[in-house]
């Protein structure tokens, strides 16, 4: 019997991924989620793409390693034609370890590709309550998830370019709490998205 779905495409990650403050994921209140909808990246992808699946694997809060534990059910099990990866910033703002935070983002990068599925791999955005310090810290992880893109054959998709206030440097812009977009950002990230998912499409292993 041939398949006649469209692609199914799960974004994993924390918080923005989730669409925190105005939305709670399927994940944080099951089965459908709570809250405004729009405030999610993938409301948007689906929007402009009617014919995909996108399912909403965020959850608040967490770090790369509580990401990876959930991994397998959350990443594997949906059997995603694309996975949208963008993980790090609690990491990074609770003081630990960025070459960690990188193995795990690898890790799971490289089972999705070995398993000819596609990854778009994300920068983190720009985080406004963090100190100089950790600003610091999260342009040059960025540096190393567009170099591990490039190593692995992930997608690499700049969310930090994107999300940056052009007059404010190292501030996310259109945001209510200085940390997570407001619905008209949600968009901008998810309508930039669906081309950087098309693209991983397009290289999916035969």
């Amino acid at each position: 019997m041939t398949d006649s779905r469209g692609p199914r495409i799960v974004g994993l990650g924390a918080s923005m991924t989730a669409g925190t403050p105005g939305f709670f994921s399927p994940r944080e209140r099951p089965p459908a989620g709570e809250g405004n909808e729009q405030s999610q990246y993938a409301y948007w992808m689906r929007r402009l793409r009617p014919g995909w699946e996108v399912l909403n694997r965020g959850m608040r809060g967490q770090r790369t390693d509580q990401i990876l534990l959930r991994f397998e059910y959350d990443a594997v099990e949906t059997c995603p034609d694309v996975l949208i990866l963008l993980a790090g910033t609690n990491d990074l703002y609770q003081g630990r370890s960025a070459r960690c935070a990188l193995t795990r983002l690898e890790q799971m990068v490289l089972r999705t590709l070995e398993a000819g599925r596609g990854a778009v791999l994300s920068s983190l955005p720009p985080l406004n309550i963090a100190s100089e310090d950790v600003k610091k810290i999260i342009l040059d992880f960025n540096v190393s998830v567009r170099d591990l893109a490039g190593k692995t054959g992930a997608v690499f998709f700049d969310a930090y370019a994107l999300m940056e206030d052009p007059s404010r440097p190292g501030f996310i812009r259109e945001s209510p709490d200085g940390v997570h977009p407001d619905v008209a950002g949600y968009r901008r990230l998810g309508e930039a998205l669906v081309p950087a998912v098309e693209t991983a499409l397009s290289r999916r292993a035969p």
